[in-house]
C-alpha cells in the first residue's frame, strides 16, 4: 500500500522560500514529483525526479523551484525560492503506478499515486 504524505506548506511573502517535503511509504523507487492546482485552474506539473536523480521542472519554475530526494529514497524535498503569488497553489506530491525508466511527461492521468496536499500561499 503506496501512501504519500506532504508537509512544509504555509504562508510568505513575495521573495520569500519555503521547503516542502513528502515522505513515502510502499514506494522507495522509481519517479517522483510534485504537481500543483491554483483555484480554478488545473491541476499542473512541477517537478519530476527519477531513480537516477534526472529532473525535470515545468518552465514557469526552472530557477527558482529544486526537487531532491532523500537517501533513503523516503523522502522527497522541493525547495521553493523567490516565490511570487502565481506559486499560490495545493501542491501534492505524486508517483507514477507503473515504475517506469526516467518520469512520465506532466500529464496528471499518468501519475496514480497521491498525497493530500499542501497549501502554500504567496502574497
Amino acid at each position: 500500500h503506496v501512501q504519500l504524505v506532504e508537509s512544509g506548506g504555509g504562508s510568505v511573502q513575495a521573495g520569500g522560500s519555503l521547503r516542502l517535503f513528502c515522505t513515502a511509504s510502499g514506494y522507495t523507487s522509481g519517479c517522483m514529483g510534485w504537481f500543483r492546482q491554483a483555484p480554478g485552474k488545473r491541476r499542473e506539473g512541477v517537478a519530476m525526479i527519477d531513480s537516477d536523480g534526472r529532473t525535470n521542472y515545468a518552465d514557469s519554475v526552472k530557477g527558482r523551484l529544486t526537487i531532491s530526494r532523500g537517501n533513503a529514497n523516503h523522502t522527497l524535498y522541493l525547495q521553493m525560492d523567490s516565490l511570487t503569488p502565481d506559486d499560490t497553489a495545493t501542491y501534492y506530491c505524486t508517483a507514477p503506478r507503473s515504475v517506469t525508466y526516467g518520469c512520465p511527461p506532466f500529464i496528471v492521468s499518468s501519475y496514480g499515486y497521491w498525497g493530500q496536499g499542501t497549501q502554500v500561499t504567496v502574497s
